[in-house]
């Protein structure tokens, strides 16, 4: 057996099922799930008769850099949402099979384990940043989020010796768990040190679609670059997909962008690995990058829940609206898994206990664990039971704390 396997911790939802273990639900309560940011809302009609109407693609074998026709709705759907004057669709796009597929392949496409390499993470972090970086034979990094800088990662932490070993950086803009926006002066920092050291930068956008201000989206990464003049994309991918933004995360479709020489070497370790896109799904992902309306309307539903359950919630805990993204990240009073724990038993509402998203160090190995004492709630039930569930967490919060 591959040696590295055993250096992979339990996934959070393998830790939630453990810390619920013996736990009897109240009879006079229906279960309501915000753990798990699974979009809950229906999939368009026209993406479902998409697939219904190209099913005659199931006859051939796909290519694995895609079709034409899904790379080109890929590259014109870029230049449109992030002002670009151009993307070649040829080079600088390549449809995978969702992004955290993708998110996890890419490590192996680009580290060089002989070379004593790290890979940094935000603090939290989605966990195939970590299992990548091992299973690639890297040292996993955790940059701490900073809360008083509304959870930005604390990149002045990294000293010149990490850098120096860093091979990739992975960064989450939205982020997940607390939905913050990278800025300018951080896109320019990275793109700095990574000129300098000479990494490579894995940007995860797949929540980029889900914001609350339609005249200011958030900035991606490929506009930050081009803003600052490299329009090449040097040493810069990012990744995106269509489950959250048109509700399909059935349909495993996603894509990376960027620099021309990393998406050719991404694309050989593709043709070996196998990971070739249906032309059944390429067809719908076709139809859903080329419409907006639908992602219009999933962001009216996501404001509607957060306006519904930020009031209810805000007089018993610390919560705020995030920039963008899913999720809300309040504190808890008291332990997180304690909480966590005791809201289902009480309450019959699941929640995600910060701790689980993050580790317990920083790059300078201080700082803890930047997810003890806060919860992940998932706005991705329907409105009612979102409602329904902040009025039992909001009770249960004030008689926790009380306690």
């Amino acid at each position: 057996m591959n040696p590295r396997l055993g250096a992979l911790q339990p996934y959070p939802f393998e830790k939630l099922r453990a810390l619920h273990a013996g736990v009897v639900l109240p009879a006079d309560r229906r279960p309501i799930n915000l753990s798990i940011g699974e979009p809950k809302h229906p999939t368009p009609a026209f993406i479902e008769d998409a697939v219904r109407d190209n099913l005659k693609g199931l006859s051939g074998y796909p290519l694995t850099r895609g079709t034409d026709a899904l790379r080109s709705a890929i590259a014109n759907w870029l230049m449109r949402r992030y002002d670009l004057p151009r993307i070649d669709p040829a080079t600088q796009v390549l449809p995978v099979l969702g992004s955290r597929e993708a998110l996890f392949a890419f490590a192996q496409t680009v580290l060089d384990p002989d070379a004593n390499a790290r890979v940094l993470c935000p603090n939290p972090f989605y966990q195939i940043y970590e299992g990548s970086a091992l299973l690639a034979g890297a040292r996993p990094t955790f940059i701490n989020a900073d809360a008083s800088r509304d959870f930005a990662a604390d990149w002045d932490s990294v000293s010149d010796e990490v850098w120096a070993e860093t091979q990739l950086i992975y960064v989450c803009s939205p982020g997940n768990p607390a939905g913050n926006v990278m800025t300018l002066d951080e896109w320019r920092m990275l793109f700095d040190r990574a000129d300098r050291h000479g990494f490579v930068i894995a940007a995860d956008e797949c929540y980029s679609e889900i914001y609350f201000d339609e005249a200011h989206p958030p900035l991606g990464a490929l506009e930050a670059a081009h803003r600052l003049g490299r329009t090449d994309f040097h040493n810069l991918i990012c990744f995106s997909s269509l489950s959250k933004r048109s509700n399909v995360p059935g349909m495993r479709s996603g894509f990376v962008a960027g620099d021309a020489n990393l998406i050719k070497q991404f694309l050989l370790y593709r043709t070996y690995h196998g990971s070739a896109m249906s032309d059944v799904v390429a067809a719908a992902s076709v139809a859903a990058w080329n419409d907006e309306a639908h992602v219009i309307d999933n962001r009216r539903m996501y404001a509607e829940k957060f306006d519904a359950v930020l009031p209810i919630l805000q007089p018993a805990l610390d919560v705020t609206r995030p920039q963008a993204a899913f999720y809300l990240w309040p504190r808890t009073p008291g332990s997180d898994t304690d909480f966590a724990r005791a809201l289902l038993e009480q309450e019959a509402v699941t929640v995600l206990p910060g701790s689980f998203l993050a580790r317990d160090a920083s790059a300078d190995g201080r700082g803890g664990n930047p997810g003890t004492g806060r919860i992940r709630i998932a706005l991705v039930a329907p409105l009612d039971e979102c409602v329904e569930a902040a009025h039992r967490i909001a009770r249960f919060a004030k008689a926790y704390a009380a306690r």
